[in-house]
C-alpha cells in the first residue's frame, strides 16, 4: 500500500506521519545519549560541523549552520567555556578568531554518536528481517532529501547536521 495522493506526491497525511516519526525517533535518540553538558541542538550541531569543517572563522561556521554569526557566536560561548571548543587567533587576521574541537569535544562527539547509535541498532535488531531490508533499502532515498536545497535555495527545512 502506497501512501501518495494518486499522482505521485505524498498524501496530506504520508507527510506529517514522516514528520513526526522523524522528529520523536531524534529526540529518543538525543534522550538517549549522555550529555552531561546539556547541550543544545544549535550547539551540538555547531560542535559537529566545527569538528567536520575546522579550524574556521566563526562567519564561516555561521554560513556552514546558515544563521548570522552574533548568533553563532552566543551559541559557541558555553562550547568555548566548557573546553570543548578552542579559539585562537586567525593568522591571516589578527583580529579574527579560528575556531576548532578540542580533544575534549571530540570525544564528547564521539561518546554521544556511540550512545546514539548503540540504541538505533538495539531498535533495528528487534525487527524482522523483512522490515529491516525495507528500513536499508529507505536509506538511499531519505540520505537524498538530506540534499534537497535548503531555506537559502528553495522553500523548506534546513538541513542541519545531527551529531550522528
Amino acid at each position: 500500500m502506497t501512501d501518495t495522493n494518486g499522482r505521485g506526491a505524498p498524501s496530506s497525511a504520508a507527510v506529517p506521519r514522516l514528520r513526526l516519526v522523524i522528529a520523536r525517533l531524534y529526540r529518543q535518540l538525543a534522550q538517549a545519549s549522555g550529555d552531561d553538558l546539556n547541550l543544545t541542538y544549535a550547539q551540538l550541531s555547531a560542535l559537529a560541523r566545527t569538528q567536520e569543517h575546522g579550524p574556521l572563522r566563526i562567519g564561516e561556521l555561521a554560513a556552514h549552520e546558515q544563521v548570522a554569526a552574533p548568533s553563532l557566536t552566543r551559541t559557541m560561548a558555553p562550547l568555548v567555556a566548557a573546553g570543548l571548543v578552542a579559539k585562537q587567533p586567525d593568522p591571516s587576521d589578527g583580529r579574527s578568531w579560528l575556531v576548532s574541537i578540542s580533544p575534549e569535544g571530540g570525544e564528547l562527539l564521539g561518546r554521544i554518536r556511540r550512545e546514539r547509535s548503540e540504541l538505533l541498532a538495539r531498535r533495528m535488531a528487534r525487527l524482522d528481517p523483512e522490515r529491516l531490508d525495507t528500513l536499508l533499502a529507505a536509506l538511499p532515498v531519505l540520505e537524498q532529501l538530506l540534499t534537497e536545497p535548503g531555506p537559502a535555495d528553495a522553500p523548506g527545512p534546513a538541513d542541519a547536521p545531527e551529531p550522528e
